[in-house]
């Protein structure tokens, strides 16, 4: 265990979503402002040994990491406002703890001693907690625990920080405990006894929080504060305010004013020489609270109910959006809607049209039907994995005049599968963790708006997917005029497509919203929004 390394719990109490992982991510931010480099980790409670196969209405997106992991949407945040990649090492599940004791006594690393959650699972759980501080690139490893305290499924992960915090000693590790207080209407009045359950459920685990982060929709007085901390056995100035912010990229500015990274460097006595610098942070608020121009852009997918499944998406528009100092305000439109009679109607109003990724046929023919009018219409398009094989399947129909072209996702039987699984994917039964994921080069052509919008000849970007571009179609479609302006290669896989004759229509195979952060804001996300931003200007 790196000695110098100093670790950092958050736990949840009262409910979940209170937002444990835009507090970690705005603490760590406020931690590398001062000079420290930090990382953040996940560990989700469920069984599932990653979240690739939970149903996005379930968990919200599933985030991709560059080393190909499938995991919780939180290590999104963490990337964007951290600005550095995360990896396989920082989402932990309970599925994975187990399998990974389950292996080793099959293997009969315990010989003869009874496997149990106390020492063996708990265990597990604590060399994960310390192997991103092992690897000494690390001054601080800040460690989300999903759920709640008090949930049956968290107590193992609960019961190893209290383990942790004995192992390490005071002075190198530090609890966040985060609560909700709330606010009674008829009343008038904030409430602090669901926060000192929600403690009194921690000290029975055997865990004092040293910090609490409160969130709350009105200001805390000072002598709701005083009961907090008399209650909690939190000195006054650790008991932190999280009011509702405008934006998530408020978080860290409203954490500095609370002096939340104060108290932490003092609790770890941790010394900075380094000022805090959010210079640039401060910088892209201004321009996203301040747009000089707005767009209105349809997000065309079939999770639209939880707006959490396309959440990359939603943040790289948030990023694109302030560094053209435009406003994009985004209608979220279910392709199941979508029919022949109606697309014209329901998308006319819109200045640019983005397909959005997604597995299965439902909704399939909207999205068709959506490509179709984005394309004659010469509407600013964008298709992001499934979005950019409808752009193909829709072109494969519509200009080629393939009746019946497909994928073989959709239709196995289909006459010409524009859309087919790679020969390598063909023979898998197991769903979890077979697609090609994680991060691939892929090389632009000159003179194209894919390597205009880069700057450069080559790239390497994120994928989840099964199905690729069939190049055996490759010669017919761009002799009508669809470019395979990114292929990888090595596999020489399509991996962008986009049309000669239309102002802005580009589908690509990967995810690029995976990589856009704040200070990076993607480059395919900003020309896009110019594109529109040309596009509604040009309508006027």
């Amino acid at each position: 265990m790196g000695s110098t390394t100093k670790y950092i719990f958050i736990t949840g109490g009262v409910t979940s979503s209170l937002g444990k992982g835009i507090i970690a991510a705005s603490l760590a931010k406020l931690l590398q402002a001062r000079g420290f480099s930090a990382t953040i980790q996940k560990f989700d409670p469920y069984l599932n040994i990653d979240p690739g196969t939970l149903n996005p209405y379930e968990h919200g997106e599933c985030y991709v990491t560059e080393d190909g992991a499938e995991t919780d949407l939180d290590l999104g945040h963490y990337e964007r406002f951290l600005n550095t990649p995360t990896s396989q090492a920082n989402n932990i599940t309970t599925g994975r703890i187990y399998n990974n004791v389950i292996t080793k006594e099959r293997k009969g690393e315990y010989l003869g001693k009874t496997v149990q959650v106390i020492p063996h699972i708990t265990d597990e759980i604590k060399r994960n907690f310390f192997k991103l501080g092992e690897e000494g690139k690390y001054d601080v490893v800040i460690t989300e625990i999903g759920g709640c305290v008090g949930d049956i499924e968290s107590l193992p992960f609960i019961e190893a920080v209290r383990q942790a915090k004995w192992d390490i000693g005071p002075n190198n590790i530090l609890v966040v405990h985060l609560t909700l207080i709330p606010y009674l209407a008829a009343a008038k009045e904030l409430k602090t006894k669901p926060t000192q359950h929600s403690v009194k459920q921690l000290l029975e685990a055997g865990i004092q929080p040293d910090i609490l982060v409160c969130r709350t929709e009105h200001h805390l007085p000072l002598e709701v504060k005083k009961k907090l901390a008399l209650f909690c056995n939190v000195q006054l100035n650790c008991v932190i305010e999280a009011m509702d912010a405008e934006t998530i990229y408020d978080v860290p500015l409203l954490m500095k004013k609370e002096k939340l990274d104060e108290r932490v460097m003092s609790k770890l006595k941790l010394t900075s020489k380094v000022n805090t610098d959010l210079e640039q942070w401060k910088d892209f608020l201004g321009r996203l609270k301040n747009p000089t121009q707005e767009v209105n852009i349809g997000l065309i997918g079939k999770y639209v109910s939880l707006p959490d499944a396309y959440k990359s998406i939603i943040e790289a528009f948030v990023h694109a959006g302030a560094a053209c100092e435009c406003k994009v305000h985004l209608t979220l439109i279910s392709s199941e809607e979508l029919l022949p009679e109606n697309v014209a109607k329901k998308l006319e109003h819109l200045d640019g049209i983005l397909v959005a990724p997604g597995f299965g046929e439902r909704g399939l023919e909207g999205k068709i039907e959506t490509v179709k009018f984005a394309r004659e219409n010469k509407l600013p398009f964008f298709g992001i994995c499934l979005g950019m094989q409808v752009a193909v399947i829709e072109f494969a129909r519509n200009v080629l005049g393939l009746k019946g072209a497909n994928s073989t996702e959709m239709d196995p039987n289909t006459p010409h599968p524009v859309i087919d699984l790679m020969a390598d994917q063909k023979n898998i039964e197991m769903k979890g963790g077979t697609m090609r994921l994680g991060s691939y080069p892929c090389e632009l052509r000159k003179g194209s708006k894919a390597a205009q919008a880069y700057g450069k000849a080559k790239v390497k970007e994120r994928h989840r997917h099964r199905y690729e571009f069939n190049n055996k179609y490759l010669k017919q479609i761009e002799e009508k005029g669809m470019i395979p302006s990114g292929i990888n290669p090595e596999s020489q896989l399509v991996e962008i497509i986009e049309l000669k004759n239309h102002p802005w229509f580009l589908g690509t195979q990967f995810h690029p919203e995976y990589k856009s952060t704040v200070m990076n804001p993607h480059p395919l996300f900003v020309k896009f929004v110019t594109a529109t931003i040309d596009n509604k200007k040009s309508n006027i």
